[in-house]
């Protein structure tokens, strides 16, 4: 895992939503697509679940997040 990955991974969390994430971070939708499907497989998880407008954690992508963003604390 990259730092880079975990910033994409971070602020799609923060907008629920692949496009937004890459206009906020100045990257193309796929850069971000390709960074949170290698985290997936890297990992072996699923983080997220598509919806029709919006993109949501699932139960591992919560966990993973607690864990990136808050590593000394157990989840």
């Amino acid at each position: 895992m990259t730092l880079n990955q975990l910033e994409y991974f971070c602020a799609v969390c923060r907008y629920h939503s692949i496009t937004r994430a890459a206009e906020s971070l100045f990257v193309s939708q796929p850069t971000i697509s390709t960074s949170i499907r290698n985290l997936e497989k890297e990992f072996h998880l699923r983080l997220f679940t598509h919806g029709q407008n919006r993109i949501t954690l699932t139960n591992d992508g919560s966990l993973f997040y607690k864990k990136g963003i808050y590593p000394s604390q157990s989840a």
